[in-house]
């Protein structure tokens, strides 16, 4: 029982706080501190689910106590019985109760519930590292479809041969970052490219970044400072778009706390043919770029606490290989193998997130020692 009691101990030091938070929440002035009032009906929600986890755990213990009790003063079989049933039953719930309320104690990553900036690029292999580009985005946009998030693409650059160079969205809804997280690294393909006439396969590769999203109030910029310029957007468009500057390029200096060297950011943004809308988006992204610096450091210092490259946030690091003549499937970093490779190019990802999520959660865990 003492692990049972250390579990119990934690969850009964959280009951001030929730009542506490319970007060603070319908407090007028806390209401009109947005930025405390958002902080704080997070944290809420949080300790709620906790305190409904705390419930379900001493119903549990108080069921298997009774039972144990008329086991040993009970003479009625039928009574009996009954009790026996009770306390196996509540046993077999007990283990994974456990584990949910372990993992619910573990802090969660603050950026989790964020919107995110999903960047692509292709990366060595050229012409086939573009078109690879270009699957891995549809793939993207696939998945964000069944989860019914929302995908609005900021910035494309086409390759020659079809796919993208480079392509920026941002994807916003439910836990955006905390699920899309484990994407960012190196994704390689092997596969024979339709420009190879002998059918050989080839190794190309492309880079995935995952940023959080940064909130109006988490970066300060001095928009003062801000350089813009416009241009007309290029593409297709018909009569309208080569004719109005609606495209958007911003120029910004900005110092980088971690090494004090002022930086010259350009964000360029064309998507829309409205040009205050293209500038509130630069905007967006010009906060997030910051905000992921500035985090940098944040993630690098996880990533040297972990051994294990989870999501690491190591953008450098091979993390899924797919393989076109297998139709396979691997995930590097938790020996994830899967032969389904059609059904996964069409957004059918989540079982592998799932399971990165597992290996990280069992990380976390061992990191807290609870």
């Amino acid at each position: 029982m003492a692990d049972n009691n250390t579990l119990l101990e934690k969850l009964d030091g959280l009951v001030a706080r929730f009542e506490e938070i319970s007060t603070l929440i319908t407090d007028p002035s806390v209401i009109a501190d947005q930025k405390r009032y958002v902080r704080l009906t997070k944290e809420y929600k949080e300790l709620d689910d906790l305190m409904k986890a705390r419930k379900e755990y001493r119903q549990l213990l108080g069921n298997i106590e009774e039972a144990k009790d008329l086991l040993a003063n009970e003479s009625d079989p039928d009574i009996r019985e009954m009790a026996k049933e009770e306390m196996d039953n509540s046993q077999e719930q007990l283990p994974a109760l456990e584990e949910r309320i372990k993992l619910m104690l573990v802090p969660a990553d603050p950026q989790d519930s964020r919107n995110a900036i999903l960047e692509i690029r292709g990366g060595t292999g050229g012409d086939e590292a573009a078109l690879f580009a270009g699957d891995l985005f549809r793939m993207y946009a696939k998945y964000c479809e069944s989860k019914g998030w929302k995908l609005e693409v900021s910035s494309a650059n086409e390759g020659a041969a079809g796919g993208y160079k480079e392509i920026i969205c941002s994807v916003t809804g439910d836990n955006v970052y905390g699920t899309l997280k484990y994407e960012s690294g190196v994704h390689r393909v092997q596969r024979v490219p339709a420009t190879e006439t002998q059918g050989r396969v080839h190794t190309s590769a492309a880079s995935v970044a995952v940023l959080p999203e940064a909130e109006e109030f988490d970066v300060v910029i001095n928009e003062g400072e801000i350089k813009w310029d416009t241009f007309r957007s290029g593409g297709a468009g018909g009569q309208n778009v080569n004719k109005v500057e609606s495209g958007v390029r911003l120029r910004y200096n900005w110092k980088n706390p971690n090494t004090g060297v002022v930086e010259e950011i350009l964000i360029e943004c064309t998507e829309t043919r409205d040009q205050p809308k293209n500038k509130e988006r630069a905007l967006s992204r010009l906060r997030t770029f910051i905000y992921d610096k500035e985090h940098q450091k944040y993630i690098d210092d996880i990533a040297s606490k972990r051994k294990t490259m989870v999501s690491t946030g190591d953008r450098s690091a091979k993390i899924r290989t797919y393989n076109y003549p297998q139709g396979r499937i691997t995930d590097h970093r938790i020996n994830y193998t899967i032969y389904n490779l059609a059904a996964f190019m069409d957004g059918d990802i989540q079982d592998c997130i799932d399971h990165l999520i597992v290996a990280e959660n069992a990380e976390r865990l061992k990191e807290s020692e609870l």
